[in-house]
């Protein structure tokens, strides 16, 4: 049971405005929004900032942002967000070879070596302590450029909040999203666990 129930998604009516984006990136307004409507003005800057970080203005793409969020999920194990992170990876149009193994990232032939260097990236981000180190950067830097790098940062930073949001709260986990978990995951072990 979550910390904080979801208000209703016409709660608050710029909200539900702005949540119209989840449409296409999960097809549904994740429950996670609807309990931020407790606080209107958190709903609606979390959507905004949400939006800018997954525009793509360079050569990382939507998918690849997705799977990034899903490396940095996994690293924190927050489970409401790696589900979420596969279903919108899959929703754009990551490869089925990639999404069949994202957990192997670091040595399937699906992964260029600029994906693997985003990946690792977004591992060491995430982890508590950071281990972004010089290894990490002159991998980066090879494949990507900084305006890139600060794309993949943003992305990674984003699901940062929701990893700490979603756990804590035990956000209810909605059914696409447990499909999707259960699909691609699953082999490895995925479960809802509290977001139940």
């Amino acid at each position: 049971m979550p910390l904080i129930r979801p208000l209703d998604a016409s709660h608050d009516p710029e909200t539900a405005d702005l949540a119209a984006f989840f449409n296409e990136t999960l097809g549904f307004c994740p429950n996670s929004v609807l309990t931020m409507q407790h606080r209107p003005a958190i709903s609606k800057a979390f959507i905004n900032l949400n939006k800018a970080v997954m525009a793509n203005e360079g050569r990382v793409t939507s998918a690849l942002k997705r799977m990034i969020a899903w490396v940095s999920s996994n690293a924190t194990g927050c489970r409401y967000c790696q589900a979420h992170a596969i279903r919108a990876a899959e929703r754009y149009g990551a490869n089925q070879e990639q999404l069949d193994n994202i957990w192997d990232y670091r040595t399937h032939t699906a992964f260029s070596d600029a994906e693997r260097a985003a990946l690792d990236f977004s591992l060491a981000a995430s982890q508590v302590p950071n281990t972004v180190n010089e290894e990490i950067e002159t991998r980066l830097h090879q494949h990507w450029n900084e305006g890139e790098i600060v794309e993949m940062l943003g992305v990674i930073s984003l699901f940062g909040y929701l990893n700490r949001w979603n756990d804590s709260m035990g956000t209810t986990l909605e059914k696409d999203a447990i499909d999707s978990g259960e699909h691609y995951l699953g082999k490895h072990g995925f479960e809802i666990g509290k977001h139940v």
